[in-house]
Order: C-alpha cells, then structure tokens, then sequence
C-alpha cells in the first residue's frame, strides 16, 4: 500500500498555490519569464497567465512582468512570490518525511486487516 497525499494553500477558503502552481512559480523563477516557464512545462502561455493573475486576485503580486519589446521583457517573482514557494516546498519535504515512517503498510497482508 501506499500513502497519497495532496495539499494546497487557501486565503479566505479560496485555493491559492498547489502542486502545479508552485512547478509555475518555479519555472519563472528559473526561465526568467512567463513564456519561458509555459514551455519547460508543456503549458500554454495563456494558462500560466491565467494562473499567475488568479492568485494574484487573491493574495497580491507574485510575479514581476516587463513587456517584451527590443529587450525582450521577462518575468521574476516578487518577495512574496519566493516566499509562498519556500513555503510550499518546506512544507511538502516534512509531508514526504511524515509518510516515510509509514513504509511498514508495505508489509502488512491485506487478509490480515
């Protein structure tokens, strides 16, 4: 057996940053933009936009844009953008090291429940 988790973050009951958002706030902080981000992970431009702009809806800037143009524009998260990705990933490392100390379902027969 094996144990599944998932988890995300909420303001006012309404979800924020899960799995797939903090792979796009990682992405732009690694790519330096939000196309960039988009394509290393098989997403559409306009979905990470759409992404980006709900969240910010909800809690505040994540995402520093600059329009593209003769420097080619580009993309960092902001302090609370870093902040919020530091939190997920802490927060998903002490959820694997929980569920490690449950490896022992692994031996149990199920005739034996």
């Amino acid at each position: 057996m094996e144990i599944k988790w998932r988890f995300w973050f909420e303001h006012d009951g309404k979800p924020v940053l899960g799995k797939g958002g903090a792979e796009i706030l990682k992405a732009i902080d690694e790519s330096g933009s939000i196309s960039g981000a988009a394509k290393s992970l098989g997403m559409s431009y306009r979905f990470v936009w759409n992404y980006i702009d709900k969240m910010e809806k909800r809690i505040g800037k994540v995402v520093d844009r600059e329009r593209g143009g003769s420097r080619g524009g580009g993309a960092r998260l902001t302090p609370l953008g870093k902040f919020l990705l530091e939190k997920y990933y802490n927060f998903e490392k002490e959820l694997w090291k929980l569920s490690e100390g449950y490896e022992i379902l692994d031996n149990v027969e199920t005739s034996e429940i």
